[in-house]
């Protein structure tokens, strides 16, 4: 089953961001830990882990408020 991100913005819409698939939940998230900042640059508030259709998790890339 592939891995893949979704990509919202800081409204919750979707936003476009690389179609990227991976063959296992750790390669998914290996990959998000060494992108995230380009993304979040681009205008990627919030990502979402998806296998196939179900999402396993959603997590923000904003820095959290001290």
């Amino acid at each position: 089953m592939p891995w893949s991100w979704r990509y919202e913005g800081a409204d919750g819409a979707p936003v476009s961001g690389p179609a990227e698939a991976f063959s296992s939940q750790a390669d998914a998230e290996s990959w998000i830990g060494q992108t995230w900042r380009e993304l979040a640059a681009s205008g990627v508030a919030t990502v979402l882990l998806v296998e196939d259709d179900r999402v396993e998790y959603r997590m923000s890339l904003q820095p959290t408020a001290e």
